[in-house]
């Protein structure tokens, strides 16, 4: 009878503790200030909330995409990042900014779930008179420096035909809005999910035209058509046709089976809720899965397989 008793005894411990278990998860994201940081901290309420506490995310802020694939060289099970699918294709052939510095960890990267796009805007104030691409010829626009917003802007001016006709202001974008009020620039061209909060800003404080592109011009682009519906910004009567590049969370083979199927399941079943709170994930739906390029964690190809989300070929990865 006490042999039995400390049998039961030390079962029940063991699924007390079991009980108690939590995962913690790294998520790596952006600048604290960027909009890519507040989704990780939605994410992160929402993995607690639809885990009830089983999954517990810390948020780190990073300077960018890059930072945030290097970083899998060093990093354990528990660690998810943001990026463009297109970065891991370059790490994994040691392309652009990764040549010399590949490394057989980026091959173990596996892709979770698509989050916002990285969406191009092209602002002007309404005072600019600027209504087209043609119309920025002359004007000041500020582009920011180094971020994948400025990269576009300065690449689109040269396509259509504006290279060396507009004037380029040298402040940080940062300041876009402080320098659209008091007009010290004309326009600026940033990159986030929409809405984005600096184009919010502006648009209720100093009233704006944000630039459509023609489907001539997106083509040129190479990059994928967004459309901004009416209304996403104060004053913006008509949707508003641009370009994006997408966007999602990735982790490696190492995260363990339950975890990469708990996160990927809990995300999408805390999405719509999500989107209640902040509109740019509303953007987000099956329709982006196909952007994913990388092959996917097998235990979120467990979870799209039970919900019906298909896949191609070239995004599925099975364990042997």
């Amino acid at each position: 009878m006490k042999f039995t008793s400390l049998l039961a005894g030390a079962a029940l411990v063991l699924m007390a503790g079991a009980a108690l278990a939590q995962e913690r998860i790294t998520y790596k994201s952006a600048k604290s200030t960027s909009s890519y940081y507040q989704m990780g901290v939605q994410i992160a309420e929402a993995m607690k909330e639809g885990t009830d506490g089983d999954v517990i995310v810390t948020v780190e802020e990073s300077q960018g995409s890059v930072q945030n694939v290097m970083e899998v060289r060093a990093r354990g099970a528990d660690y998810v990042f943001t990026t463009p699918p297109a970065l891991i294709g370059l790490a994994q052939n040691g392309k652009a900014m990764f040549e010399g510095k590949g490394d057989p960890a980026f091959d173990n990267i596996r892709a979770l779930f698509p989050i916002p796009s990285l969406t191009v805007h092209f602002v002007v104030s309404e005072d600019s008179g600027v209504t087209d691409f043609a119309g920025l010829a002359g004007k000041t626009v500020l582009l920011g420096k180094g971020s994948f917003g400025a990269r576009e802007g300065e690449k689109y001016l040269e396509l259509f035909g504006l290279g060396g006709k507009v004037d380029l202001a040298n402040v940080e974008l940062s300041n876009a809005v402080a320098a659209l009020k008091n007009g010290q620039i004309d326009g600026f061209v940033t990159a986030g999910s929409y809405p984005a909060p600096n184009v919010i800003e502006a648009a209720a404080t100093t009233g704006v035209n944000i630039l459509s592109l023609s489907d001539d011009q997106i083509a040129q682009t190479k990059r994928a058509k967004m459309v901004i519906p009416a209304g996403t910004y104060a004053g913006q009567d008509a949707a508003v046709t641009t370009t994006s590049l997408s966007v999602a969370a990735f982790t490696t083979t190492a995260m363990s089976d339950d975890v990469a199927y708990q996160l990927t399941k809990t995300f999408w079943e805390q999405r719509a809720k999500m989107g209640e709170e902040a509109p740019w994930w509303s953007g987000v739906d099956e329709g982006l899965m196909s952007s994913i390029t990388t092959k996917f964690h097998p235990d979120a190809v467990q979870y799209y397989q039970e919900a019906g989300i298909p896949l191609s070929d070239a995004q599925m990865y099975m364990r042997l």
